[in-house]
């Protein structure tokens, strides 16, 4: 906008960090300069403008290089360059995606050691450090991709006030008021450092940071940014302190990265210079083992630190370890389990130090816990089951090494006088006392910090950390059910969470933080010190929801819809036998009893057929069988997530409209928040569909249908709190095929679309009180569309199918469908194209239903390409178009060089949804959508999707 003299124009006046800082710092050639100026050290460099100058700046500088990318985020399109080739290809990427069309071509220092600092500076010229991070992967590995500890453990002293006085010298030379983030390069072998680069605004670190200090980053910067100067600025922590005094730490934060690779075929698991994770974690400790074994178990991923004997690297030994090297050298998200891996084949700490470049502390505070672990075996006596309880070892773990159960190990434990201590967040070290309750629990302390009391209190289960299924929309259900329990005469309310980059977790929004496990052992713990009147698991998404059993059997209070109604519905089985007896239509459906029987169940209904693992998060393991050999595939996918609980087997509609309900019941009234339609028909997963509210294309009495089945299942489930009911509509006929005992991730979108908070409503049913029997109504339409990361998951294919791989989603307002629709694509990031912009359709199979959308593009005067058979047909149809050969065809025109040169605006590709394809069609148009993502053009896979996109431009 200052750019554009939109500020000058309408005298905006910009406050904190100016545009001249923010330019120096994302401006990365004026970095450069302004860093050399000032006589701070950086890495040689050389910007470039084009390929030619990429390349010529490389042989200047020596392989293997860097490329940085002027003003992105995530490190995106970045890379590193062993060769000219390589080079090229990241280039050529990068210069697509940066706002300024520049990338830096920059020395490689791999290996040297990352360090962060946090910085804040006031108008003053005040300067403190909040934190200082140090990344367990050296350079090469992103920041947001590595495992991060705070505060930095391997540093001198000497180094870490050599980088101290360097961030100063930087934030200084930038000019920036308020906050900013550095990361340095230091090398192991000696005291040089290099900056590499400055975040001159709040970052995923800064996120990371506050909450690892308690230091309010973002609440101090924007005071300073209208003039307050740090010590002036109270400490909200100990409110007797300043916010001139540098937190001190008396524990060890870990954040370890969440990834979801396993939701993408063909994707490359390697981790590098580019973001690829979706979420993280953040685990408090006494120690780096016991944060560090918390973290792992906070990712969710079903796995402890020293489970890996899943890691497959073959039967011959001499080949086991070289995989097991290789592993350790090419860094993937699975890395800190091959340093287990290596530790436990004997590979001694000196090698792998030399294969990774991580520092020797790290990898010896690893070897300890898996020596311990070997002690357990030996003998479990109190000493070592304390010590193992002070190295971050879960009763699970405990029990699984010695053969015994989860609860017996609590049991023996707590006879023992083993139990965690309450400690409180207090950012200097304990030596002015805390007023707000910012805790975690530790085994390795004498007595709690804080005295517990006796006040009508509710536990919140939190959402745990981000990933594909799950993000911020649970945050807000989780936070605004918090407030609501407050509001409706909950004297104090508690949150279990540990996410650093949610609002849960912000200590000062409930009146008790703990930032903690979401697991049995560790809810336990809390709620037997706390006793609390009941504890909330419907608002958190999945790992709440499957938490309800065993808490219940523990004799924990669920608050809401009783634990053995909520198994009713994540049970795929019993929900499927409840909706026959209440004679609602679903799709016809079989439990999984023996691979055997479910091929003979699919080929007496017909293929395709569906395959619905229970209590999974955004269709996890589902998948549609087109064939025999597909379902045996599937299933084995399947049970092996939903290991405990049924798999089910339905019949697979196609050509049916998708619809669900927001709703919340108290067990007889029913409040509807919205029906929502998806644009896609079924067979997209409702977290990639786009949706709008009011629906678009139902008929009066499909949604009559559609609330009579509501109603009838909230009332049988018993329901008492928020749920979400998935429909298909298929000529008028209505069929369920899924409902959720909880928050929903569209509920945030519907609460705003409707003027209805739905956890206010949901928290009287929660508390045993009347909700009104009724339906809300929307005043206008709101469109959510999701959003994609697949330019950064290379060799991701991007389509979307009946498992989520949306990372994200924004919704927009609008008097009518196509405004909300068409501002939501653009609030999306998508460039929606032109009258006359050039596009390229290709559909596999059938093309009659792209017919009459291609005939609109071409009404709407759009300069249309397409492939070979494509082309055909809509000459055929009199819809002008010009062919473009496929990328493997090596021929000209190809449509390879089109998307380079950006001559396309727009990629519809089409997929044939009909079981096998022949390998060379398959890999032709994933080459076209992997490209036309990888250079930023848009890419539509979807019928429905491209009909309402053209029929939204004017």
């Amino acid at each position: 906008m200052a750019e554009r003299g939109i500020l000058e124009e309408w005298d905006v006046k910009v406050i904190g960090t100016g545009i001249t800082a923010i330019k120096i710092a994302d401006d990365r050639d004026l970095f450069r300069k302004t860093m050399i100026e000032n006589g701070i050290p950086i890495p040689r460099s050389k910007k470039a403008n084009s390929i030619s100058e990429a390349v010529q700046a490389a042989d200047e500088i020596g392989y293997p290089v860097m490329v940085r990318v002027a003003y992105t985020l995530g490190g995106q399109g970045s890379g590193a360059a062993r060769d000219k080739e390589e080079l090229i290809e990241i280039a050529m990427r990068g210069l697509v995606h940066s706002r300024i069309k520049q990338v830096l071509i920059e020395e490689y220092i791999g290996k040297w050691k990352e360090v962060e600092y946090e910085v804040m500076r006031d108008c003053e010229d005040n300067c403190v450090i909040v934190c200082n991070m140090e990344n367990f992967d050296p350079m090469g590995v992103h920041t947001g991709d590595s495992i991060v500890i705070a505060p930095s453990q391997t540093l001198t002293n000497r180094e870490y006030h050599l980088l101290r006085m360097a961030a100063f010298k930087v934030i200084r030379a930038l000019g920036i008021i308020g906050e900013c983030n550095i990361q340095f390069a230091i090398d192991p072998n000696s005291e040089q450092f290099k900056v590499i680069e400055v975040n001159s605004r709040l970052s995923r670190s800064s996120a990371l940071a506050s909450k690892a200090t308690g230091y309010p980053i973002a609440y101090i910067a924007a005071k300073l940014a209208v003039g307050y100067t740090l010590p002036e600025l109270m400490n909200k922590v100990t409110e007797v302190t300043t916010a001139c005094f540098e937190p001190a730490l008396d524990y060890v934060v870990v954040k370890i990265p969440r990834w979801d690779f396993q939701k993408f075929k063909d994707v490359n698991r390697k981790i590098g210079t580019q973001m690829k994770s979706v979420g993280e974690v953040m685990a408090i400790g006494r120690t780096f083992e016991e944060a560090l074994q918390k973290a792992i178990r906070m990712l969710d991923i079903d796995i402890e630190l020293t489970d890996v004997d899943d890691i497959e690297v073959g039967k011959d030994d001499l080949f086991a370890l070289e995989m097991i090297e290789y592993g350790l050298e090419n860094p993937t998200d699975k890395r800190i389990f091959f340093i287990v891996k290596a530790l436990q084949s004997g590979i001694d700490v000196k090698r792998i130090h030399f294969l990774t470049g991580i520092d020797p502390w790290f990898l010896n505070k690893i070897k300890g816990i898996i020596d311990l672990q070997e002690s357990l075996k030996k003998n479990l006596t109190p000493e070592t089951m304390r010590r193992a309880k002070q190295l971050g070892f879960s009763d699970k773990k405990i029990g699984d090494v010695i053969k015994k159960s989860e609860a017996e190990i609590r049991r023996i434990r707590k006879s023992l006088g083993i139990v965690p201590v309450i400690k409180q967040i207090d950012t200097l070290a304990a030596e002015w006392p805390a007023v707000t309750n910012y805790l975690y629990l530790t085994y390795n302390g004498d007595k709690d910090d804080i005295e517990i009391s006796r006040k009508s209190k509710v536990a919140v289960l939190g959402s745990g950390c981000y990933r594909i299924g799950s993000s911020v929309e649970f945050d807000w259900c989780c936070v605004n059910m918090a407030w609501a329990l407050k509001r409706k005469g909950i004297e104090e309310v508690i949150m279990i969470n540990y996410n650093p980059e949610t609002v849960s977790t912000d200590y000062d929004i409930l009146d008790k933080l703990y930032f903690e496990e979401l697991t049995l052992e560790r809810v336990l713990d809390i709620v037997e010190r706390e006793v609390p009147n009941g504890v909330v698991v419907s608002v958190g998404g999945q790992i709440p929801n499957n938490l309800a059993m065993k808490l219940a059997g523990n004799n924990v209070k669920i608050l809401g819809t009783s634990a053995e109604d909520i198994d009713g519905a994540e049970d795929r089985s019993k929900f499927s036998t409840i909706l026959d007896e209440l004679a609602i239509e679903q799709p016809r459906w079989s439990r999984l009893e023996t691979i055997e029987k479910a091929k003979e169940f699919a080929k007496k209904i017909g293929y395709p057929v569906l395959i619905r693992p229970s209590y999974v998060l955004s269709g996890s393991a589902m998948n549609v069988a087109f064939d025999k050999k597909q379902l045996e595939d599937y299933l084995k996918r399947a049970t092996s997530v939903s290991k405990e609980y049924p798999v089910v087997i339905t019949k697979f509609i196609t050509n049916a409209k998708e619809v669900e309900v927001d709703g919340v019941c108290d067990g007889e009234n029913v409040f509807i928040g919205a029906i929502i339609e998806h644009v896609e028909n079924a067979g997209i997963h409702s977290g990639d569909a786009t949706m709008s509210i009011p629906s678009i294309d139902i008929s009066d009495s499909v949604k009559d249908t559609i609330r009579d089945y509501t109603r009838r299942i909230a009332r049988r489930l018993n329901i008492r709190g928020p749920f979400n009911i998935q429909y298909i509509i298929k000529n008028g006929d209505v069929y369920v095929i899924e409902c959720n005992l909880r928050a929903s991730r569209s509920m945030p979108f519907v609460s705003k679309t409707v003027g209805i908070n739905l956890m206010d409503v949901a928290a009287e049913a929660i508390l045993g009180k009347r909700i009104r029997d009724g339906e809300a109504s929307a005043n206008k339409f709101g469109v959510k569309v999701p959003q994609f990361s697949f330019m950064r998951l290379e060799g991701a294919d991007p389509i979307t199918g009946v498992e989520m791989v949306s990372t994200g989603e924004v919704a927009c307002f609008g008097k009518t469908f196509e405004e909300a629709f068409l501002k939501a694509l653009i609030a999306g990031g998508m460039n929606i194209p032109k009258k006359g912009d050039p596009i390229l359709i290709t559909v596999g199979g059938d093309k009659e239903g792209l017919i009459s959308i291609a005939k609109k593009f071409f009404v709407k005067e759009f300069h249309i390409y397409a492939t070979e058979h494509t082309a055909q047909a809509l000459i055929k149809n009199d819809i002008k178009c010009e062919i473009l050969h496929k990328v493997s065809e090596e021929k000209q025109p190809n449509i390879l060089n089109y998307l380079i040169s950006q001559k396309i605006k727009l990629v519809i590709n089409v997929l044939k949804l009909k079981g096998v394809q022949s390998k060379k069609v398959l890999d032709d148009d994933y080459l076209i959508r992997r490209k036309a993502v990888e250079f930023g053009v848009p890419v539509i896979t979807n019928l429905e999707l491209t009909n309402a996109l053209i029929n939204a431009i004017r």
